[in-house]
């Protein structure tokens, strides 16, 4: 599977529209489009340019992720899963309601509540309109990737959920503006009456708190989204930054990422093995429970191998390097992780294929709401505001984020306690698993060994054995010497003095 970066997704009717447009490029067996992590996997023979033009032609941008043999820093695969859009929204989120709250004050808390307002405008509703209309203007131009966003879809006839914003948020401001124009006519005429009553068909602040509660939404979607791939940043921090290499028959300490395959490398104990390899001299007990989840750890002599990530606990070892950068075990399983986030489960389909209608769905409704309230005799302006409440109350894309949410927590969440998922298919049957039967005793275990039982020779009590065991083990760090120095401690033995 080829994995590309998306950009300019925004809901689930953008991801459905790229997994179509690529779809359709001869070669392409499969397609899938994360909007959770804004990216995708793209199976079969079509190249790369043909699947970045696909996805430009339908007015979203692609690139490829990490060029095939190349090692990517563990730094800068973290990096790429930072959530970067949280802290932008909501900067723009601080912006839009500070200029919100006066333009409401205006708007709402002189016209409804009299609350004071500079003499200057007394009886000066034209200054009134002027000062709305450009504190709603300064909000639009804070929230122009809604307007961005949604008319570049609209014109790639492809409309999503920021289409509905826009649309929404448009129409308010448009609508108030002619509104305006009408009022400085009514005023140059006399008409004051026409004036009070155009007052009260200005929808600016209508125009302004769409998008900031719009904003609102989108900043608790984005940390959503940041939170779930905190359990692929956890696997990608257990993969060490340096190794001890031997060259010229000298000990260097070298990034991760210029590890050679057949470099030999020394791990002292404490310290974790780098890459995947076999050693070469020496013995040790290695801890893989940060791959198997096996809680003992595992003896190592000379001919048997290594995993990257796992620790080396007791004795000194020199190792050659097998498999490094993306070939190690632990990148595999990242790289299975994030390729199961980036695949969809067939009820995500469901949801995307109904985003695909939904949003030229609502705009309709909208329409013939319009005209169904003018039809029955009402003003142009309340009509308006009915068919816009329809176009703004849809805008919310949560049945598109819910489901890659919870997959992707789901994926991360079993990575963590050493359960993978190849691809979201079988995360979703897993869910309607009712019965597990294992054929492996033992296996299902605290991590934690435990004294069970003892079996003295003939002439030594229990209490003799354990105390015995305790004053061999007391200084050891090996899980089974834990377990012994617990039972002592527990029983409350004395500790001897060993020599």
């Amino acid at each position: 599977m080829e994995q590309y970066n998306v950009t300019g997704m925004s809901c689930a009717a953008c991801s459905s529209r790229v997994e179509k447009a690529v779809s359709r490029v001869p070669g392409v067996t499969s397609c899938s489009v994360s909007l959770l992590t804004n990216s995708m996997g793209v199976e079969g023979t079509a190249g790369a340019g043909e699947i970045i033009k696909a996805v430009q032609d339908a007015g979203y941008g692609a690139s490829l992720k990490g060029v095939s043999g190349e090692q990517i820093s563990a730094s800068a695969a973290e990096e790429a899963l930072e959530d970067h859009e949280t802290p932008a929204l909501k900067r723009r989120l601080i912006a839009s309601v500070g200029f919100l709250l006066v333009l409401m004050y205006f708007s709402m808390g002189h016209m409804m509540w009299g609350w004071p307002l500079p003499a200057w405008f007394n009886d000066n509703h034209i200054a009134m309109g002027l000062v709305q209309l450009l504190l709603a203007g300064i909000i639009m131009v804070i929230n122009q990737k809604f307007f961005i966003s949604g008319f570049k879809s609209l014109w790639h006839r492809a409309p999503n959920m920021d289409t509905l914003v826009a649309l929404g948020s448009m129409a308010s401001f448009l609508w108030s503006v002619y509104v305006l124009f009408a009022m400085t006519r009514a005023q140059v005429d006399g008409d004051s009456a026409a004036v009070m009553n155009y007052m009260m068909e200005f929808y600016f602040e209508s125009a302004a708190m769409i998008l900031t509660l719009i904003t609102v939404g989108k900043m608790l979607e984005a940390r959503s989204k940041g939170k779930t791939t905190d359990a692929l940043k956890g696997l990608m921090k257990l993969a060490p930054k340096t190794a001890v290499v031997v060259r010229d028959g000298q000990e260097a300490t070298v990034p991760i990422e210029q590890v050679r395959k057949g470099d030999v490398f020394v791990v002292r104990p404490g310290e974790n093995i780098p890459v995947d390899g076999v050693v070469l001299e020496g013995n040790s007990a290695v801890n893989e429970a940060a791959l198997t989840g096996e809680s003992i750890p595992v003896d190592k002599n000379p001919g048997d191998a290594v995993s990257a990530a796992t620790v080396n606990q007791s004795g000194f070892i020199r190792c050659e390097a097998t498999r490094v950068g993306e070939d190690t075990t632990l990148s595999q399983i990242i790289k299975m992780v994030s390729d199961a986030a980036a695949t969809k489960a067939p009820i995500a389909k469901i949801a995307d294929r109904v985003s695909g209608v939904f949003v030229p769905t609502v705009i309709s409704i909208a329409v013939v709401t319009t005209i169904v309230w003018l039809l029955a005799g009402k003003e142009f302006g309340y009509a308006l505001a009915r068919g816009i409440s329809v176009l703004v109350i849809s805008c919310p894309c949560a049945l598109g984020l819910a489901t890659p949410v919870a997959i992707m927590v789901g994926n991360g969440m079993g990575a963590k306690n050493g359960i993978l998922f190849k691809t979201a298919v079988s995360l979703e049957e897993a869910g309607k698993i009712q019965i597990v039967a294992l054929d492996k005793t033992g296996t299902i275990t605290k991590g934690e060994p435990q004294v069970t039982d003892m079996v003295p020779a003939k002439g030594i009590s229990e209490e003799e054995l354990l105390g015995y065991a305790y004053a061999l083990e007391k200084k050891s760090e090996h899980p089974l010497a834990k377990a012994i120095i617990a039972r002592a401690e527990e029983k409350k033995i004395v500790l001897q003095k060993v020599s």
